[in-house]
């Protein structure tokens, strides 16, 4: 559960993943991440790509003080010894010509492997390099990104309005990509493909992002973990000192935040458990 107050303990993990913040856009959350990241702590992190949205930083710049805020609360983390490990995606993929580097207390690298306290190999990486739009036919990635920003811009409108009428938020994108054929099929190809790389590696498991979609569960025996976004899903994916692993949602500020928008979901913290 929450703290119930500012002064509460931060709540201590053994590993926290995030992935897909996509600072430097409107839909970024980074009132709740940072709300998040100062409730929990942890002796590992890793950010897991596409913290940083430079596809959309190259159109327009977009900066607002909560963005500036979780870069230096991540920098933060890394001087009080938390061991800060950032794999970049294909959003943020400028950063890749720095893997094998260390800025700030951060390691850049291409993917990580993690041991888990009871004693579990996990693959972790962003996952793009399976993605085959982005491998083979970037520009479709491109005009996807710019269909899922004008649903995100809808969404926002739309969930302002339920506020309004006293209504829970509502995700039309994800909706979508539960309900299209295609969109479904496409996650559950991922998620098999990415478990099968891991098994073939010699992993019990495998850790990732891109595809905004919150997840732990055994496929075909190796252990496939999703640590979610800071768009929608609003999830991180951690893993307790018994090396247990679950899906956090972090739905509710529990600090005060004057960025906050009036299409904030209102929701307490809920868990997927492995």
């Amino acid at each position: 559960m929450q703290p119930d107050s500012a002064s509460a303990a931060p709540r201590r993990l053994r590993s926290i993943w995030i992935s897909d913040v996509h600072l430097g856009t409107a839909g970024c959350r980074a009132d709740h991440l940072l709300d998040f990241l100062r409730e929990h702590e942890s002796e590992y992190l890793y950010l897991v790509g596409d913290i940083v949205d430079g596809w959309q930083l190259r159109k327009s710049w977009y900066w607002k003080q909560s963005h500036n805020d979780v870069v230096q609360k991540l920098l933060r983390k890394a001087r009080k010894g938390c061991q800060v490990i950032y794999i970049p995606g294909n959003h943020d993929e400028a950063a890749r010509q720095y893997c094998g580097l260390d800025f700030g207390g951060i390691s850049i690298r291409h993917e990580a492997e993690h041991l888990t306290a009871d004693g579990k190999r996990l693959l972790v990486l962003h996952g793009d390099e399976f993605d085959g739009v982005i491998q083979y036919a970037k520009w479709l990635a491109y005009v996807g990104d710019n269909l899922y920003t004008l649903i995100l811009q809808l969404n926002r409108g739309f969930n302002w309005v339920r506020t309004r009428l006293g209504l829970p938020y509502w995700s039309l994108s994800q909706y979508l990509k539960h309900k299209v054929k295609n969109a479904v099929n496409f996650i559950s190809q991922f998620e098999t493909i990415l478990a099968s790389e891991a098994r073939r590696r010699g992993f019990d498991g495998v850790i990732c992002g891109h595809i905004h979609k919150p997840e732990v569960r055994m496929i075909d025996g190796v252990l496939y973990g999703n640590s979610g976004d800071w768009v929608e899903s609003l999830s991180a994916l951690v893993e307790h000192p018994d090396g247990s692993l679950q899906v956090l949602h972090w739905t509710a500020l529990t600090l005060p935040c004057a960025e906050e928008q009036p299409d904030s979901p209102t929701s307490k913290e809920s868990t997927c458990a492995s």
